[in-house]
């Protein structure tokens, strides 16, 4: 086909559901795209422009606007090509310019690393979503063509991409309610992610085809006439469910593929919301319904808008199968998501119809803008995304949704921050119920505050929102600066008196103001802060104020550098083979939260006695501590000394297996400390502790096991390995 008649065909698929769409913007948009990127290629040696053609054709099949269509056709001209935002401006108009802005991503910017790269990104979009939820549309629709021609990637490239979409884009479809878009992009990151189960699948699905599609021509047939008898019209379709959904299943009740029953999905599309009730009653009398597996989302959607009742029962043979009831409006939603509540007014600005009932966006970009940590952004997104809702219900019989998981204290932090840190209790029902308490769906919850209640490190073991945490952490960090900034204050105060100087006279005299600006931080309680936590040298603050020859005169007293704190670091600990910047002979040791491994992104945080306690980028431990206790340290370029990786493995029970993935382990020249197995459902999971060398070894080794036939997954166990379990928190006296 020409490029002509590819254009054509856009216009053509546009105009089909939008008779007055211009056209030849389309066309023009086409003719610049092509012009910037001539002579760029995709990994596969294709033309460039096939991929934002292939990008528009998606947003197409969106039916969203022009504006969205020629976005999509420029969505990569400022990132990847001399072409210019104010040029998109001038031959598109402000909107356009608008949407390619906020799909770009910050890729000219510098970052100190990949996570606060990916994190900006993220926070960029979502900005830019808030405003104009067009551009994630145009951003997930990137996605899709992208996930659809990884195979020519480095396979690293392909893990990376499909965990990101998996993490983020996967979730996002879902939340925006548009169906096919989330299936899809979960099946292909399945296949990378784990292709030997990604094609195990497929091939037990094809294995089963022609059974199954008589089975589904057989239930399709008794649930039409049945309907028909009772004046219903209908649409009954049945299919396979899709890979992704399978995998979970087997995932999270350790079945086996021969073990799941419900593989097939039914829907039912009626007229009216009156005869989807009317529809479920007969499916109930013809089939036995399973207990506790029908939902209303009729009555209570889903944050996303999505309406359906869903039903399992015991079909033809004893199958069980699952069936989803709806109007023809309702799957539209469903399938369409926010894209199907765009109204096209010819000159009118672009709208989006009950746009504020998508709460769960204004609570995103609510919180997004207090987490400032890049890492705790991007957990937090992720947790956000991931959640499934439920409904609770206020003392005034308001109702709210949360995250499946959440408690009383998430609850509180809902209604008002400050309820939150005050929150002791609460009456779930009428009865009492301690902070641990896990909301279920149709609770009444009333909270209980008293004033000498605070947030504690547990309670981010026990809530589930974004914004519970958030704040939780927050508190915490302020409560350690609190304690950095009094820390700081004694030990300057304590160094001056050596010289017969006083702090507060040094400010009556205005020179606390020129140290402050001399030394390069905020204010007064950064400066004390920076002491605290022995970023600052009580020496260096002298030197700013008395003459080099008394003070090397005057008393000899360690201050409080990070220096002098950890000046006595004994031989053994040199070893560890970490650097940390500006610093020589520091206290190093490994976080037991995370085990860093050679290789993988690290960072230092600061403890008072203890030296730098080193840790992986993004580890939980350090969303919670105060950002100014971090320091950059980076491995040395030296051999390091094997580490303990707990590694788990799920695996079929059989004789002869666990040697078969021992001798994969050792195979990769990686030694074994010590090993656990337990079994259920005629499955092993498998523990092991091995001695890793760096994070490629440790690759090297998952793929090692992945191999052996019969094991399901090896992935790295995140938590404490072996030996004695020592916190990795500081402790009071740690800061003091």
């Amino acid at each position: 086909m020409s490029k002509d008649s590819k254009v054509t065909e856009l216009v053509e698929k546009v105009q089909s559901y939008y008779p007055a769409a211009d056209g030849e913007l389309i066309r023009a948009a086409y003719e610049f795209s092509a012009k910037v990127h001539q002579g760029q290629k995709r990994l596969s040696g294709e033309p460039y422009l096939i991929h934002p053609m292939a990008v528009a054709d998606i947003i197409a099949e969106l039916k969203l606007d022009v504006p969205s269509v020629v976005s999509a056709l420029l969505h990569d001209t400022v990132e990847d090509t001399l072409a210019t935002l104010d040029q998109i401006k001038s031959s598109f108009g402000r909107e356009v310019a608008a949407l390619v802005d906020g799909v770009t991503k910050l890729s000219r910017a510098n970052f100190s690393s990949q996570e606060e790269k990916q994190a900006e990104n993220f926070r960029k979009m979502l900005l830019a979503m808030g405003k104009d939820v067009r551009v994630i549309l145009i951003k997930l629709a990137d996605r899709v063509h992208n996930m659809r021609t990884l195979d020519h990637m480095p396979r690293q490239k392909q893990i990376l991409t499909a965990q990101e979409t998996l993490d983020i884009y996967a979730p996002l479809s879902h939340r925006l309610g548009i169906a096919w878009i989330k299936t899809e992009l979960e099946d292909l990151a399945l296949k990378y992610l784990h292709p030997e189960i990604y094609y195990q699948l497929k091939r037990n699905v094809a294995k089963k085809k022609t059974d199954r599609e008589k089975y589904i021509d057989e239930v399709i047939s008794i649930i039409t006439k049945k309907l028909e008898t009772e004046g219903i019209e209908a649409e009954v379709t049945g299919r396979p469910k899709h890979f992704f959904s399978i995998y979970q299943k087997m995932e999270s009740q350790n079945l086996l593929y021969d073990q799941i029953y419900d593989l097939v999905a039914f829907r039912i599309l009626v007229d009216t919301p009156r005869e989807c009730y009317e529809t479920l009653g007969i499916v109930h009398q013809q089939w036995r319904p399973v207990p506790g597996r029908f939902k209303d989302y009729i009555a209570l959607p889903k944050p996303n808008l999505y309406q359906s009742l869903h039903t399992s029962v015991i079909g033809p043979y004893g199958e069980r199968i699952e069936i989803q009831i709806r109007s023809h409006e309702m799957h539209r939603v469903a399938e369409e998501g926010i894209a199907a509540h765009w109204r096209y007014k010819e000159g009118e600005d672009f709208q989006i119809s009950d746009f504020r009932r998508f709460s769960w966006l204004r609570q995103l970009l609510e919180w997004q803008e207090n987490l400032q940590d890049p890492q705790e952004f991007l957990q937090s997104l992720k947790e956000d995304l991931f959640s499934t809702s439920m409904y609770v219900f206020t003392p005034k019989g308001d109702l709210l949704n949360f995250s499946k998981g959440s408690t009383v204290i998430d609850f509180a932090y809902r209604i008002h921050t400050e309820v939150g840190q005050h929150c002791s209790g609460a009456r779930v029902n009428g009865q009492l119920v301690s902070l641990r308490y896990i909301l279920r769906s149709g609770d009444t919850v009333e909270i209980i505050t008293t004033q000498q209640q605070a947030p504690t490190r547990d309670w981010l073991k026990w809530v589930k929102t974004p914004r519970a945490q958030s704040k939780i952490r927050n508190w915490l960090k302020a409560q350690q600066r609190e304690r950095s900034v009094v820390l700081g204050r004694q030990i300057l105060e304590g160094d001056l008196q050596r010289y017969q100087m006083d702090y507060a006279m040094l400010r009556e005299e205005g020179k606390t103001e020129a140290l402050i600006k001399e030394l390069g931080v905020k204010d007064e309680e950064a400066l004390f802060a920076a002491i605290g936590y022995g970023r600052l040298t009580t020496r260096h603050v002298l030197a700013k104020l008395i003459s080099p020859e008394k003070l090397e005169a005057g008393p000899k007293k360690a201050d409080g550098s990070l220096q002098s704190l950890f000046r006595m670091v004994s031989k053994q600990r040199r070893g560890l083979g970490i650097r940390v910047k500006g610093v020589d002979d520091v206290l190093v040791r490994f976080a037991l939260c995370c085990h860093p491994l050679p290789g993988e992104a690290i960072v230092g945080f600061i403890t008072r006695g203890r030296g730098v306690t080193v840790h992986t980028v993004g580890c939980s431990t350090v969303l919670e501590s105060d950002p100014q206790r971090k320091t950059e340290v980076s491995w040395e370029d030296s051999g390091q000394a094997p580490r303990p990786v707990k590694i788990e493995v799920t695996c079929v029970d059989q004789p002869g297996l666990l040697a078969a993935i021992s001798a994969a382990i050792t195979s990769a020249e990686a030694n074994i400390a010590r090993a656990q197995i337990r079994t259920s459902s005629e499955r092993a999971i498998n523990t092991f502790e091995v001695m890793i060398k760096s994070s490629e070894h440790l690759k090297e080794v998952l793929l090692n096991i992945s191999k052996v036939k019969g094991v399901y997954k090896a992935v790295r166990a995140r938590g404490r390995t072996g030996g004695k379990i020592e916190s990795d928190q500081p402790s009071r006296e740690e800061l003091h």
